[in-house]
């Protein structure tokens, strides 16, 4: 009789390389989430992967270029790559210059990469082998995490490809959207970041399809779930930090702000104006009403003092003028937004914009990024400068080593700050049992052009 123990093989091991922006990473955690389902376990480097998820980014040709070098440093390195992601849609591209890879899929593809995954490198354990139920996989620290509520846009801008690369807007359900989202503030999300590439526009595909939520009925719409959202509570009782991100400026928006003035959803709005003048706004295939948008910019900061507003904006689009540079940094220094990330106009193939006549040259455009930069930094310094003295909410994302004089440093956000995009708080001297996630209230003692400074209260 053999009474040998019984040894399972080793699992395979999945390596992950994730490009682009937080809906992209959302992907890749999905990804992660169904892989380690069917027995796979991680890599945390090249050598030890049985094979290489590589999930790229083809919003811009500069993304792509990035794109393209992570996907040779993986072959170089592994030497078992399959490609997913928004350049996965470009197959012959990618071949053409990795013939290597094993499989290439479009974006938000999970079954097809799981599938290529199962060829390339068959579970050695298969599913079932922990019956422990397991936690979805973060990509992000477990303070924070991205709540993505739809795919997708229904936008034609002359400058983008989001359309071709993800589709038509693909709301969620809104009954799954709060589920997943009262299933991460019960893991310990402290903050949820609420993605997609429309948030506005949530619900208008399913028509604002009603699902009962907790005893009543919730419409798939931005306004309910902005509603919803503000009544989760943290296991501490605390009311989880909710930021809103692309929201375009329908007039719905409106109905959100009483909810961040109440305390219910983090006083931040993250709206992708893109350009000011009305000529450019046209040509780039976008509502050009900045003047209403002034106005409303007022009367929310009247309803909600604390707000913060992010925008990026794109300059040297083909047709922009001087005098229509000269009216965004006018309309700029009057809106005096918060948080201001530019960009150069950069052409997409298989935009609208590159057929455009009077294309801006290289230089004009490094002149005027620099320029729209020095009035947006100025604007922020003076912004941050007004903090000095206050005490603000602040979310710790590191906590330092002791110094030679045991002193201990922490970097954190107030709730004008998104992660990677935005600014930090920096304190000082914080105690030794402060931790990623707690949040604390700072007295601001110094302001940069883009962070601040303080102590704990």
């Amino acid at each position: 009789m053999n009474t040998a123990p019984l040894t399972l093989p080793d699992q395979k091991k999945i390596g992950m390389v994730s490009l682009g922006c937080p809906k992209a990473l959302v992907d890749s955690e999905r990804i992660l989430t169904r892989l380690r389902a069917d027995g796979y376990a991680f890599a945390e480097d090249y050598a030890g992967a049985d094979v290489v998820l590589v999930n790229t980014c083809g919003f811009l040709d500069s993304a792509k270029e990035e794109s393209l070098a992570a996907i040779g440093e993986a072959i170089a390195e592994n030497g078992r790559v399959i490609v997913t992601g928004c350049m996965g849609e470009e197959a012959d591209a990618i071949r053409a210059v990795h013939p290597q890879v094993l499989a290439v899929t479009g974006a938000h593809q999970y079954e097809q990469v799981v599938e290529a995954v199962h060829t390339h490198a068959p579970p050695s354990q298969g599913p079932f082998v922990d019956l422990i139920p397991q936690p979805d996989i973060k990509l992000t620290p477990r303070h924070y995490s991205y709540l993505k509520i739809s795919e997708g846009c229904n936008h034609s801008c002359a400058f983008c490809i989001i359309p071709a690369l993800r589709g038509k807007l693909a709301s969620r359900r809104i009954d799954a959207v709060l589920r997943e989202a009262e299933k991460l503030v019960a893991a310990g999300t402290k903050e949820l970041l609420v993605i997609s590439q429309d948030t506005s526009a949530y619900g208008v595909d399913i028509r604002h399809e009603p699902r009962q939520w907790k005893g009543r009925e919730v419409r798939a719409h931005m306004t309910d779930m902005a509603r919803e959202l503000g009544q989760l509570r943290t296991p501490e009782g605390q009311t989880p930090w909710v930021r809103l991100h692309y929201v375009y400026p329908y007039p719905h928006v409106d109905q959100v702000i009483p909810l961040m003035a109440e305390g219910l959803l983090t006083p931040y709005l993250d709206i992708p104006f893109q350009h000011a003048s009305p000529k450019v706004l046209k040509l780039m295939r976008r509502p050009a009403n900045e003047a209403k948008v002034l106005e409303r910019l007022k009367s929310w900061r009247a309803i909600c003092p604390d707000i913060a507003i992010r925008s990026s904006f794109v300059v040297g689009f083909p047709g922009e003028t001087e005098e229509d540079f000269r009216y965004l940094l006018d309309w700029l220094e009057e809106a005096q937004l918060d948080r201001v990330g530019a960009f150069r106009f950069e052409p997409v193939e298989g935009a609208a914009a590159n057929a455009l006549p009077d294309q801006v040259p290289e230089e004009v455009k490094e002149e005027r990024y620099a320029r729209i930069m020095e009035v947006t930094e100025r604007i922020s310094a003076a912004k941050l400068a007004a903090k000095v003295g206050r005490t603000l909410p602040v979310i710790i994302d590191e906590v330092g080593e002791p110094d030679e004089d045991g002193d201990i440093g922490a970097t954190g956000r107030s709730q004008a700050d998104a992660p990677e995009i935005d600014g930090a708080v920096y304190l000082r001297n914080v105690p030794a049992t402060l931790a990623p996630g707690d949040i604390v209230e700072a007295t601001i003692e110094d302001a940069g052009a883009h962070d601040l400074f303080g102590v704990i209260a």
